[in-house]
């Protein structure tokens, strides 16, 4: 279909999308997932093409997708995977898709009734496990995109996910990476630069044991992001505060407002599709997401977990409104 971002898209109905999906309710191993029935029957624009995206299960890197992209504004409710609160982006595969014209009239939904049985059928393993697209991506995107593959970023550019500036920056950020990781096993220790760590610079300074900070956040208090000095204290060698991680991406955001969207006490685990309960619940911001700016700009957009002693509490009227 030669989407791009911005392109207008009708979701095909319930029978259209039932008719391209396989027993387990996929499509090129990639589930159509029951919180997406909803959309059904609805118009929505491109927000990303989903070309690539980055593996966060096996760590293998940036991953080639295949006709799929990301709408705006469509992201999983969990509602269907025991109230997840990962708020994953969802993929769409170009089958699911019709372009349609701003003018042209939409015809009412047609619910049909064999779609939701088939995705539920195959969402839940047992009492404690799920599918979803987080867990399946590796079948769905079965080919690692190497770094030195430049169409990968002629595509960012074409399709409208980043601007030449954008893509610039992304991939001297990676080549930067890749001197880091050859720079430690090959140079002595005195001629690394900043400890061979990667762009963005995040070193933990806390020992094994991390510290906490409760605060009672609730959603749509302000707060503003601890600075990075801050926050490197409370992280351990790993970049981690009581097993969450925090990432350079994240970093970007130290010393910004952003207002409190909800606590989070549940989510899946990608590798295994076990749901976790938190011990400690985190928070996510509004409008605050993984751009992908130091890797190969990714367009999945994740949403980050942050720890209460990662944030500052602002009063009302304090700080500029985000």
């Amino acid at each position: 279909m030669n989407l791009r971002v911005g392109d207008l898209v009708e979701v095909r109905g319930e029978a259209e999308i039932l008719a391209t999906l396989d027993e387990r309710g996929e499509l090129e191993s990639l589930p159509f997932m029951p919180e997406m029935a909803r959309f059904c029957g609805r118009r929505m624009t491109v927000h990303k093409v989903a070309h690539k995206l980055c593996d966060t299960i096996s760590r293998s890197g940036m991953r080639r997708m295949e006709r799929a992209v990301h709408l705006t504004g469509a992201r999983c409710d969990g509602g269907e995977h025991g109230g997840c609160q990962t708020a994953c982006s969802l993929y769409w595969k170009e089958a699911w898709l019709k372009r349609v014209d701003p003018d042209e009239p939409q015809a009412p939904p047609t619910p049909e009734p064999e779609l939701l049985p088939l995705l539920r059928a195959n969402t839940r393993k047992d009492a404690d496990h799920y599918s979803c697209q987080a867990t399946e991506l590796l079948r769905a995107a079965p080919a690692c995109l190497p770094f030195r593959d430049l169409g990968q970023y002629v595509t960012d550019v074409r399709t409208g996910n980043a601007g030449v500036a954008s893509v610039v920056r992304a991939f001297l950020a990676g080549l930067f990476n890749r001197f880091q990781e050859l720079s430690k096993k090959a140079l002595p220790r005195r001629l690394w630069i900043r400890r061979g760590l990667r762009w963005g610079f995040v070193e933990g300074r806390a020992g094994r044991v991390t510290p906490t900070e409760e605060l009672d956040l609730k959603p749509g208090e302000l707060v503003r992001i601890r600075s990075k000095k801050e926050i490197l204290d409370t992280l351990n060698a790993d970049l981690l505060n009581r097993g969450l991680g925090f990432e350079e991406e994240m970093a970007r955001y130290c010393g910004r407002t952003a207002r409190v969207r909800a606590r989070v006490e549940r989510c899946l685990d990608e590798k295994t599709g076990r749901m976790l309960s938190m011990k400690s619940p985190c928070i996510v911001l509004d409008d605050l997401v993984c751009e992908g700016v130091y890797n190969a700009n990714c367009p999945r957009e994740f949403v980050p977990f942050w720890r209460e002693i990662w944030l500052e509490r602002l009063p009302p009227g304090d700080g500029d409104t985000p």
